[in-house]
């Protein structure tokens, strides 16, 4: 938008609005603590392009036979045998134990080896798992944190901190076989600038182990915002989901079940063609940084940046990721801005179509019954009504 329209623009609204305060009235906030203003010209200092690890974006599914034939890419819980050709992403550490890869780069990691609410790593499974030849051996999972209701920037910051405490305890080098499993919400062009701001916050620390690594990425739809008696709106949800990863250069995506509680063989082929349709329809897991230029999202990209490395520094002069697990300060962080997130939810600020907004029971459970300060753990915001 030129200059010469500007003033225009905003006489325009300050007219409409009657009043010469317009910013205030038009702001809108959010729970993360990010200055969104109602429109921009220009952006602060220009992000460089954000680059993924792999050229396109990989559509994953959930291992099953009849999609053997049109899908490249599984999650794999249980031994399935002839998968040479096929990205495998393993979701169990017994089945982990016993893979022997036949292919260079067939194989990820999904196992995190952190005991979230003990405080701990478990060691030998990082041991085992870091002698296996897989392109990516351990998981930092911090798909829990999102579920948990987490913000953006602490869902970052704590991914940072969860690095560190793994290269002090195998070394730097252990930063190139990483994989992160990112759980993607609802606020899609805040989720997008997660995926990029967590791109910058990831280098930014290798940088000080002398490296210049980009993180894997492994993003798949939200829980927190889904809802056992909507279906159809649940499938409306994560197919935004993925396009927001996607556009924001995810290395992987995976869309969880449609259907919250259960699962189908129909449900689980449709979750997996939401991905289909985004990709082969839109093509939009072929970009590498899709969004850079957007002022908007470059903005917001900086903020939650520079707010997830805040967090990260804090941490770390707290005594690290590890301690404030045992001394209970994580879990109380998330529990904090979970239940204000809940409370938005409650009084109708996040709104929910067939949760609460024209809902379909008429239910309403406590706060205190969903959440607990002493436990990370998965809550769906519908839980609440039903």
């Amino acid at each position: 938008m030129s200059a010469d329209i500007l003033p225009n623009w905003e006489n325009l609204v300050k007219k409409q609005l009657k009043t010469e305060d317009i910013y205030s009235i038009l702001k809108k906030e959010n729970l993360e603590g990010i200055d969104v203003k109602p429109f921009y010209s220009e952006v602060q200092k220009p992000l460089a392009n954000l680059p993924k690890v792999e050229e396109n974006t990989h559509l994953v599914a959930r291992y099953h036979e009849s999609l053997e034939e049109d899908v490249f890419a599984f999650i794999l819980d249980h031994n399935v045998e002839n998968l040479e050709q096929k990205t495998i992403f393993v979701n169990n550490k017994d089945l982990a134990g016993h893979i022997s890869p036949k292919e260079e780069d067939q194989y990820f990691s999904l196992i995190d080896v952190f005991n979230e609410n003990e405080g701990t790593i478990d060691d030998q499974l990082a041991k085992e798992l870091l002698s296996k030849d897989f392109r990516r051996n351990i998981c930092v999972d911090i798909s829990l944190h999102q579920n948990a209701g987490a913000a953006i920037y602490q869902q970052l910051g704590m991914a940072l901190a969860k690095t560190k405490e793994l290269a002090e305890a195998y070394g730097a080098e252990i930063l190139n076989k990483l994989i992160f499993r990112i759980a993607v919400g609802g606020n899609y062009f805040f989720e997008m600038a997660k995926l990029r701001a967590f791109k910058i916050v990831f280098n930014q620390l290798s940088k000080e182990y002398g490296l210049n690594e980009t993180p894997y990425i492994f993003a798949e739809t939200s829980l927190r915002n889904k809802a056992v008696a909507d279906n159809e709106n649940n499938l409306i949800r994560s197919t935004l989901e993925l396009a927001s990863a996607m556009i924001a250069g995810a290395d992987a995506v995976f869309s969880n079940n449609y259907l919250v509680n259960r699962s189908t063989d129909n449900s689980e082929e449709i979750s997996f063609k939401q991905q289909i349709v985004l990709a082969y329809e839109s093509i939009i897991n072929v970009f590498e940084d899709a969004s850079n230029g957007s002022y908007y999202v470059e903005d917001i990209t900086r903020q939650i940046a520079e707010k997830s490395w805040a967090l990260f520094v804090e941490t770390e002069e707290a005594g690290g990721y590890l301690e404030l697990l045992k001394q209970g300060i994580v879990q109380k962080k998330i529990y904090d801005h979970a239940v204000e997130e809940q409370e938005w939810v409650e009084e109708g600020k996040i709104k929910l179509i067939g949760v609460n907004l024209y809902p379909k029971l008429d239910v309403k459970r406590s706060i205190d019954d969903l959440y607990s300060e002493k436990e990370i753990k998965a809550v769906r915001w519908a839980e609440m009504f039903e």
